[in-house]
C-alpha cells in the first residue's frame, strides 16, 4: 500500500515541476514571449494555474496520507524501558539501573545513589557536594 501511494506521490511531483515550468513567469525572465500556442495567453494562464492547484491539493493529500502510515503503527516507547539481559554490564563496575516500578525517575536515582553511597570507599574519595 505504501509503496502504491509513494509512486503516485513520485507522479504527483513529477508533473507538478513540470506545469511550474510551463507558466509564464511575471517579469518575462523565462517566458520565451510570442503569440503562438495551442492557446490564447489567458486561457494556458488559467489552466495551468487550475492544474497547478489540484496538483498541489494531490501532493499535500499524498505527504499527509504517507506520514499518517508511517505513524500508524507505532507504538510509545519509554526511555527508561528495560535492557534486555543479553547486555553485558556497563564500564566502570557501575550496576545497571532497574525500571521504576512505583514512583518516577527521579525516585530511581535517589535508590541508585543511596545504594552507591552503602558502599564501602576502596580509597581516598573526593568530598560530595551536597
Amino acid at each position: 500500500m505504501q509503496t502504491v501511494i509513494i509512486v503516485i506521490h513520485l507522479m504527483i511531483v513529477a508533473v507538478l515541476i513540470a506545469t511550474v515550468l510551463l507558466q509564464k513567469s511575471e517579469g518575462g525572465g523565462l517566458g520565451m514571449g510570442g503569440g503562438a500556442g495551442f492557446m490564447s495567453s489567458r486561457g494556458t494562464a488559467n489552466l495551468l494555474s487550475r492544474t497547478t492547484a489540484v496538483l498541489a491539493a494531490g501532493f499535500f493529500l499524498t505527504s499527509l496520507f504517507l506520514s499518517w502510515l508511517a505513524s500508524y503503527d507505532r507504538k510509545p516507547a519509554s526511555i527508561i524501558g528495560g535492557q534486555p539481559a543479553s547486555q553485558s554490564q556497563p564500564a566502570g563496575g557501575a550496576t545497571p539501573v532497574a525500571p521504576p516500578t512505583s514512583g518516577g525517575v527521579l525516585d530511581t536515582l535517589k535508590k541508585v545513589d543511596e545504594q552507591q553511597n552503602q558502599q564501602a570507599p576502596s580509597g581516598p574519595q573526593a568530598p560530595r557536594s551536597q
